[in-house]
């Protein structure tokens, strides 16, 4: 697989927040969002091919730094007694795109890691996973066509896979996560969800776009509301709060 990083953080995002993890980041997508707040594994992709024993390996490392997560859940304001660390977040990028996904999912789950994978629903592979953390991609997501080039169109082709979608939500635990940049979003989000009864309210996460305090807060105040009332969950980007907009947080 191509990676782009491996690092220790807080988990900022959906369910797990606050849970120390360690984090791989495959470099590749198969989508190029307009908003991507790591373009270093999309629009420019960065990285090493690295094989899943390397992989493995450097995850590993991570769980002999145990002091690093005093300071951390310190700066994020969390008890220091979370220390253990057992949770991993394989993100991108997309980390379907990688057939090794598979044996990598495989030898973490055969070390106790509990597995996380991030990814946008458009991509199947049987792999072992504990949350499947799903971003589906709305059309205000698509980037304009002038300085995409043809990317426009594949990725308004490519960012809506029902079949995969549901496929993923029937074989594993998950949570759906919407990025939301106005509130044309939200009527989207009732549009795509009606097409897949089977979800629960409970499984819906709305996060506001956005790398930066301030815009970050300008959507909350109207977009917290609205979650409440649709009895949805709100989520916000602790990690950006915690430890900034900067690579390996």
């Amino acid at each position: 697989m191509r990676i782009a990083e491996i690092y220790s953080s807080l988990q900022g995002e959906g369910r797990l927040t606050g849970t120390p993890s360690a984090l791989v980041r495959a470099s590749g997508c198969n989508l190029r969002c307009w908003f991507c707040d790591t373009p270093f594994t999309s629009w420019r992709p960065e990285g090493e091919d690295r094989d899943v024993v390397e992989i493995v390996a450097a995850v590993e490392q991570l769980k002999d730094r145990g002091g690093s997560w005093v300071k951390l859940l310190a700066k994020a304001g969390q008890p220091a007694d979370k220390v253990a660390l057992a949770h991993v977040i394989i993100t991108g990028g997309e980390p379907m795109l990688f057939a090794e996904m598979i044996p990598l999912c495989e030898e973490l789950r055969a070390r106790d890691w509990h597995i996380t994978i991030e990814t946008s629903g458009t991509l199947y592979l049987p792999v072992a996973c504990d949350l499947m953390s799903i971003s589906p991609k709305l059309a205000s997501s698509t980037p304009v066509r002038q300085g995409a080039g043809n990317w426009s169109d594949r990725h308004e082709r490519d960012r809506h896979q029902p079949a995969v979608i549901r496929k993923l939500i029937e074989e594993y635990d998950y949570q759906l996560k919407f990025v939301i940049d106005s509130p044309a979003d939200c009527e989207a989000v009732e549009q795509w969800l009606h097409d897949f009864p089977q979800v629960d309210a409970k499984h819906v996460w709305l996060m506001p776009q956005g790398i930066e305090p301030v815009e970050l807060q300008q959507r909350t105040d109207w977009l917290l509301p609205y979650c409440q009332q649709q009895g949805f969950h709100y989520c916000p980007r602790k990690h950006i709060e915690w430890f900034g907009p900067g690579r390996g947080t």
